[in-house]
């Protein structure tokens, strides 16, 4: 497999690297499609991510029929993470784009315990104007996904 390049292409893919074993990282899981390992600047220990081997961007770019095996495994990690690491739950996210450090498709899988620190989301959250403006809103969601093909 080639290594993919980040964006502008200047600098090469750090996932596709780990993937690949030219960089070093913990790797916790690995099957034909996937690859986990700890990340290196965990919110907590036990912060996993979960890569596609192949290089793809974002959610988008996963092919439909690994949808269901890659979050299988999304799955199956976040149970693992929370019985190892005796955590209470997990939190499990999926940046794509903005905020996504590495531009490689990736699920964070974090342990979370009552009174960790995080809370809820990371950013401040925005109240609709109206709800004419929340009927708009989803009606402009629903006219998407009609045009979008699975």
């Amino acid at each position: 497999m080639k290594r993919a390049q980040e964006s502008g292409g200047a600098k090469p893919c750090a996932f596709c690297a780990i993937i690949q074993k030219e960089e070093a990282a913990e790797i916790v899981f690995e099957d034909d499609l996937s690859f986990a390992f700890l990340d290196s600047r965990p919110l907590f220990p036990g912060h996993v991510l979960l890569v596609p081997k192949e290089h793809l961007a974002t959610l988008g770019d996963i092919p439909a029929r690994w949808i269901g095996p890659f979050f299988a495994t999304a799955r199956r990690l976040s149970r693992a993470v929370e019985q190892a690491l005796g955590a209470e739950g997990s939190f499990v996210a999926i940046n794509n784009r903005v905020s996504q450090a590495v531009p490689h498709l990736h699920v964070h899988i974090v342990p979370r315990r009552k009174g960790d620190g995080l809370k809820g989301f990371f950013w401040p959250r925005h109240k609709y104007e109206s709800p004419e403006h929340v009927a708009r809103v989803a009606q402009t969601i629903r006219a998407a996904l009609a045009r979008i093909e699975e």
